[in-house]
């Protein structure tokens, strides 16, 4: 367990927190005017290795050998300039910090998103700490600067890393759908709602980033993964981006609790650690290990009954109690998986360089605007 603490006068900014993987989606930007809940779990905080946040650099100021040894092997729109190593804690877990006054949150449409760098100060000596981000379309989180924090252990408190096996007992899924929350009324269902079912936007980040490993590991071929929800999420996109033919790759789920793949899968789908970020790996020598959230990849190996739909209020009087709640709505289209956490992710895999993923990158915009992404 550990405080953040101002570099500058020691004042305390945080509650005691315990690391964690940072979350696939922590830079997701999902939708238009979508209101999206706070990123991390009350009580931890994640650190992002990468720069993030001004200044950037625009990629034809950049130097190919300088990209490269940033682990960047294809073109970008901009490359961050900023410190590594930045803290991402909930908002609520902050303490002694104010907004700067009179900030602005540099391009922001419904709230601040950061864009103009710190906008929270030390409430003690008024130096700037963090960005606080809670506009529309982007997690909510508090960004602390590594060059403006210390962090100091907590003596006494040491976090327990879980095992697979305690994971498994805990059983916590990401549900693959959930009501999607936007500032203004939408048609939704026939009528007019704040709200809207649709596709989990963790979902879409993880299967950004699992689509571009699945490419990367098909060295061109077709690829097939089970049919269901695993199917639902990646075969469409698949399909779409690798050409036809018999020489198909099988791609399959592997895991704790999960038997061992047959030797015909060349591809396993698996967790990665909540705390650690560490990928599961088989004893035997594994084939190409595709990474997944460990609640996304939880409920693809083990679904569960459908969700039911929430409710208010009270019976009206005679009326009969029914304990079985109706499922949630099912999304009206197709899964789409998140675009720019796919391109994140491919851009950073050296396989890029090859000529047929350089095309499916370059087209990724045409993609999107078919409904693929």
């Amino acid at each position: 367990m550990f405080v953040f603490v101002c570099a500058h006068c020691g004042a305390r900014l945080t509650i005691p927190l315990s690391q964690v993987a940072l979350p696939v989606h922590a830079h997701q930007k999902y939708g238009n005017g979508v209101q999206l809940p706070v990123l991390m779990e009350s009580g931890t905080f994640a650190v992002d290795p990468e720069p993030w946040g001004p200044p950037w650099r625009r990629w034809e100021e950049i130097h190919p050998d300088e990209a490269t040894a940033r682990g960047v092997y294809a073109p970008v729109y901009a490359l961050s300039d900023g410190a590594p190593g930045a803290i991402v804690i909930a908002p609520g877990d902050a303490s002694g910090t104010v907004l700067i006054p009179g900030i602005h949150g540099g391009g922001y449409c419904c709230g601040l998103d950061g864009a103009d760098g710190p906008n929270v100060a030390c409430a003690e000596c008024a130096l700037p700490v963090a960005s606080r981000i809670d506009d529309c379309s982007l997690w909510q989180a508090m960004w602390l600067a590594p060059n403006a924090v210390r962090r100091l252990p907590i003596a006494g408190f040491g976090a327990t890393l879980l095992s697979w096996s305690q994971l498994m007992a805990e059983g916590k899924g990401t549900p693959p759908f959930e009501p999607i929350a936007a500032w203004r009324s939408r048609m939704a269902a026939g009528h007019w709602s704040n709200y809207w079912w649709s596709w989990n936007p963790q979902w879409e980040a993880a299967a950004g980033q699992a689509l571009a490993h699945l490419l990367a590991a098909s060295a061109g071929q077709p690829v097939i993964v089970p049919d269901g929800l695993v199917g639902q999420v990646f075969q469409r996109a698949l399909d779409a981006l690798l050409p036809a033919g018999p020489q198909a790759r099988c791609a399959v789920l592997a895991g704790p609790g999960l038997p061992a793949p047959s030797a015909d899968a060349s591809i396993l789908l698996v967790p990665s650690h909540p705390q650690t970020g560490k990928t599961w790996a088989p004893a035997d020598p594994a084939p190409y290990l595709v990474p997944l959230p460990f609640g996304v990849w939880l409920w693809l190996a083990f679904p569960e009954s459908d969700l039911p739909v929430p409710t208010s209020g009270a019976l009206p009087i005679g009326a009969l109690r029914d304990d079985f709640d109706p499922p949630a709505p099912r999304p009206r289209h197709l899964f789409r998986a998140d675009p720019e956490v796919f391109r994140r992710t491919l851009v950073r895999l050296p396989t890029v360089r090859s000529p047929w993923l350089r095309e499916i990158l370059e087209n990724l915009t045409h993609h999107m605007r078919t409904g693929l992404f």
